[in-house]
């Protein structure tokens, strides 16, 4: 990640609030902005901190995703808490003002590719292959969970790295 982009981000959340202030005819302060998402999470608004945090991973990747929606999104959560208190995540007020602020569909989960902060383990029962996530992998090799298929009822296995082969020439 770039600190262009990251100026970018921070110039768009700064964006955010003004149009915000604009429309409901208050003053916003800017919030901190930081990049120090971790996980799935695209990003989080830390309310009483009045901060936001972006997934530097994600944000690389999906850079027009998070000026369109995911920005606008965590601004949208600070504008709604200081102008109702503490509230639904993504209710009501949230939604307000996503739709008549930002004019965006307030979506409450994203749709970018995960694949890079959120590995996936290799799973087998009889039926079928499984993906399993880096918490439920780790609770099987510490032998706090065995999961079972939904369809066969099998034991899920781990599914052992395909060995090398060596080839030889004649």
């Amino acid at each position: 990640m770039t600190p262009l982009l990251e100026e970018r981000i921070i110039s768009r959340a700064y964006d955010c609030m003004k149009q915000a202030s604009q429309a409901l005819g208050r003053d916003f302060l800017p919030p901190r902005v930081l990049f120090t998402q971790r996980g799935r999470i695209a990003g989080s608004a830390w309310l009483e901190r009045w901060e936001l945090r972006f997934n530097p991973i994600l944000l690389a990747d999906n850079e027009p995703e998070f000026i369109s929606d995911i920005v606008p999104h965590e601004v949208a959560h600070l504008v709604a808490f200081a102008c109702y208190g503490k509230v639904k995540p993504h209710g009501q007020e949230w939604q307000h003002i996503m739709r008549s602020i930002f004019k965006r569909v307030p979506h409450t989960r994203h749709q970018l590719d995960i694949s890079k902060v959120a590995p996936t383990f290799s799973y087998q029962c009889e039926c079928r292959r499984h993906q399993l996530t880096l918490r439920r992998h780790n609770n099987m090799l510490r032998k706090k969970q065995r999961y079972q298929c939904l369809y066969c009822n099998g034991i899920l296995k781990k599914v052992s790295a395909p060995s090398a082969q060596h080839i030889t020439s004649s």
